[in-house]
């Protein structure tokens, strides 16, 4: 998968870009944004094009208040804040033909609903670990990519792609037309995560700890499967159960190859 890694020096630290030109500018020359703040009740020319660019764009934008602006920085943001992505996302509509190529077996990872940034750089670190060669995310509801994400991920996250799209549903179904298979990973079932052969290309479905996978997501997977649990806790931390399906996928794939 070295194909895949980021080139060019690493940001650590998320950075703020404030100011409409400057904002319309970082954008039309194509910087990676986390989001975008957005002041409430903004008019003018200048916001026309700004919002005009964002239509374009697959990035999450907040409508707030003033106050939250002049929170975030001191200085003349004139209602508008963009944060700079510390990564650079790109496209799985790229990523799964490469893999294709070079003859490896898809193995992808979409996070649905995940915003803790601690679980994000965890689940990240894992699944650099156990060969996943993609992450994906929705543009809203989800964790922030930030220094604390980075750091948790022990740098994972500069090398394994992440994939950011704003409609999870659409996303799954482009797999399964590309030839994966959708595992969703709930206790919403009696299937355990032995079930599913993982040796074929395969997408691994994680949802949020407290809502679980969305139903859309749920109703169109090949399979549901869970992770028997013992005892009187009822849950793993979602970070511990991805490493626990992850793994299985890879017992699968590794006695095949032996």
């Amino acid at each position: 998968m070295e194909q895949f890694k980021r080139s060019g020096r690493p940001k650590e630290n998320n950075e703020f870009i404030f100011g409409i030109r400057a904002v319309i500018e970082a954008i039309k020359a194509g910087r990676d944004i986390e989001s975008i703040y957005l002041q409430r009740s903004l008019n003018g020319e200048l916001i026309v094009e700004l919002k005009s660019h964002l239509r374009n764009l697959d990035v999450p934008v907040h409508n707030v208040p003033v106050e939250k602006l002049n929170r975030m920085t001191q200085k003349n943001h004139q209602g508008v804040i963009a944060v700079i992505s510390s990564i650079t996302f790109q496209k799985i509509e790229d990523i799964i033909p490469a893999i294709y190529e070079k003859g490896e077996t898809p193995l992808i990872l979409i996070l649905d609903g995940i915003t803790d940034v601690r679980n994000m750089g965890a689940i990240a670190r894992t699944a650099a670990c156990t060969g996943v060669h993609a992450i994906v995310v929705p543009i809203k509801n989800t964790a922030q990519i930030n220094a604390d994400a980075i750091k948790t991920s022990a740098g994972a996250l500069f090398t394994i792609p992440v994939c950011r799209h704003p409609n999870l549903h659409k996303t799954a179904l482009f797999l399964q037309e590309c030839g994966l298979q959708i595992v969703a990973c709930t206790e919403k079932t009696s299937d355990l995560i032995y079930a599913p052969d993982y040796t074929v290309p395969t997408a691994i479905v994680m949802g949020a700890e407290d809502e679980g996978i969305s139903n859309d997501i749920m109703r169109m997977a090949n399979h549901l499967a869970k992770i028997p649990m013992f005892g009187e806790i009822g849950s793993l931390n979602v970070s511990v159960s991805t490493g626990v399906i992850l793994y299985e996928a890879i017992r699968q794939r590794s006695s095949v190859q032996s």
